[in-house]
């Protein structure tokens, strides 16, 4: 029975939109970035600075150079694996707002691995360390879900407070039982083994091997929710999780499990950065990243092409932005008000393809009421 209701609706539910809502979509978005940017210009001008200078120099910063290049495609990697995070649960009808406590575990899990686990293979020791930091995402997003599915407790709510319970207990073990006795080093765990770290692609970048891991990944996250009958079946959840479990689909197990799979990709971004960059568990291992992956989940609407694109969009206004605050000579706070309006536009694409639809109703209206008149 299952199958065969799974297929109907597969016949009757489009899983993608139509190519005319796809191109109102884009039209609307490409409109809302160039207002952004029009805006941005036109706050730089009041502060006397040169709009398209300081353009060139965000773009040129972010793309210019190999080490350049480099550092966005890292950025870009971090921000789609968060914002593929936030699809998963998304999808399934689950808002999963911890990924920044579940990114925490996971890198203190694999810094543990890399740190403690000697007599074996370098290679070894990396995969452990990554099975740990999928097992402790997961695990940590796995009771905020059972939570939900069980007992109707507002997962919004639980894994807020879960961010703060485990960026804090991860930050009391960096810097007490777990605290580095190294030379030179004021906090963190101790070092990783290290043959163990992923390899810098770029010299002098951020961008390692781990960006492989993350191919990898979204090549998976991509599979599941747009070609397999399991992401059919999240969709389905997400939009009526009643209509599905009328249908056979097991909804709480899909909601449970989409949460736990958010939290193993937000566990797999922790140990990138601490095997991939810092070499060690340190405070500071996560600047927000899954919040920056959120909004950009949101704004593609929970696509997964969609999130990886914007992702690299979202790379070069951060990375250039740094670069256009050194040779520009700009003040960081005036680049985090240019950055915020073109965030603030790309969000507000919605109300610029309705203001546009409505237009052209309008248009279209008066173009049959003069042509009625001229019968």
């Amino acid at each position: 029975m299952k199958n065969s209701f799974v297929q109907t609706l597969r016949a009757l539910v489009r899983l993608k939109p139509s190519q005319k809502l796809q191109r109102d979509y884009l039209i609307s978005l490409a409109i809302a970035v160039a207002l952004a940017f029009v805006v941005g210009a036109g706050i730089l001008l009041i502060c006397g600075h040169n709009p398209l200078a300081c353009y060139a120099s965000l773009f040129k910063g972010a793309l210019g150079t190999k080490r350049a290049f480099a550092n966005t495609l890292a950025k870009t990697m971090t921000l789609a694996l968060c914002g593929l995070a936030m699809n998963v649960a998304a999808k399934a009808g689950m808002f999963n707002v911890g990924g920044e406590g579940q990114l925490y575990f996971g890198a203190m899990a694999a810094a543990v691995v890399g740190a403690y686990v000697k007599g074996l293979p370098a290679w070894m020791v990396t995969a452990l360390a990554l099975l740990a930091a999928l097992a402790a995402g997961g695990l940590f997003a796995l009771l905020p879900g059972w939570l939900k599915v069980q007992w109707k407790v507002d997962e919004v709510i639980t894994t807020i407070m879960l961010n703060t319970a485990a960026i804090y207990f991860c930050t009391y073990l960096a810097n007490g039982p777990l605290k580095t006795s190294e030379k030179g080093i004021a906090q963190g765990t101790a070092s990783i083994m290290k043959e163990a770290g992923l390899s810098k692609l770029v010299p002098l970048s951020n961008l390692t091997t781990g960006i492989f891991y993350a191919a990898v990944t979204v090549l998976i996250i991509w599979y599941l929710m747009s070609r397999s009958t399991t992401g059919f079946e999240m969709k389905l959840t997400g939009n009526n999780d009643r209509f599905a479990l009328y249908g056979g689909v097991s909804t709480k197990k899909l909601m449970l499990w989409s949460m736990v799979l958010s939290g193993m990709i937000c566990g797999l971004v922790g140990m990138l950065e601490t095997f991939g960059l810092h070499g060690r568990f340190i405070v500071s291992v996560s600047n927000e990243f899954y919040f920056d992956g959120m909004l950009v989940a949101m704004i593609m609407r929970y696509n997964p092409v969609g999130t990886v694109l914007m992702s690299f969009f979202f790379a070069i206004l951060n990375i250039g932005g740094r670069a256009m605050e050194r040779s520009a000579g700009i003040p960081s706070e005036l680049i985090l008000i240019v950055q915020s309006v073109i965030i603030f536009f790309m969000a507000a694409e919605g109300g610029i393809r309705t203001t546009l639809k409505n237009r052209a109703a309008v248009r279209k209206t008066r173009r049959e009421a003069a042509r009625k008149e001229a019968v």
